[in-house]
């Protein structure tokens, strides 16, 4: 399902929060989940990976995640607030190490003249602290939310690294 490249960068997460003994924990919107199968399509992982989030809608990013109602109302889904909120909110919620998070537009509608087609923000959270970073992905739907998994992957790598 996984390509080569994809399963070494999964390998590598594993292995640095296996040495740190931390646990982690995905919280995903635009993406829906392919974080989360890319860390559990490697035999094992289960003592690292501790569950994922799918929080598609702004709802379930309030329930499930925390979220405050008020930062979707000032600054929206698709936001460096929202993709810490989110990464936070699931180190909180799970009781886990760290958490990666990931919201955006993938398309092909939902963007806007401010946050277009590929603007993609992954958050990632540490018990210590959070943050995200802005990406504007090119290509058409599959290819953000690839490129969106590889980043978020290459986050979690580097946090635990």
């Amino acid at each position: 399902m996984f390509d080569a490249e994809t399963t070494a960068l999964v390998a590598a997460v594993l292995a640095a929060c296996r040495t740190k003994g931390w646990r982690l924990a995905t919280a995903e919107s635009c993406t829906g989940g392919l974080v989360a199968a890319a860390l559990t399509s490697v035999a094992g992982s289960s003592d690292v990976v501790d569950r994922g989030f799918v929080t598609y809608s702004n709802h379930a990013k309030t329930e499930l995640l925390g979220v405050p109602e008020m930062t979707l109302c000032m600054v929206g889904a698709v936001s460096a607030e929202t993709a810490q909120a989110m990464a936070a909110g699931a180190i909180s919620r799970a009781g886990i190490d760290l958490a990666v998070s990931i919201t955006g537009i993938a398309g092909p509608g939902g963007s806007s003249a401010l946050k277009p087609l590929g603007l993609v923000y992954i958050g990632i959270a540490t018990k210590e602290n959070a943050r995200s970073e802005r990406h504007v992905f090119s290509g058409d739907r599959s290819s953000v939310r690839h490129a969106a998994m590889i980043r978020a992957l290459e986050m979690l790598k580097e946090a635990a690294g």
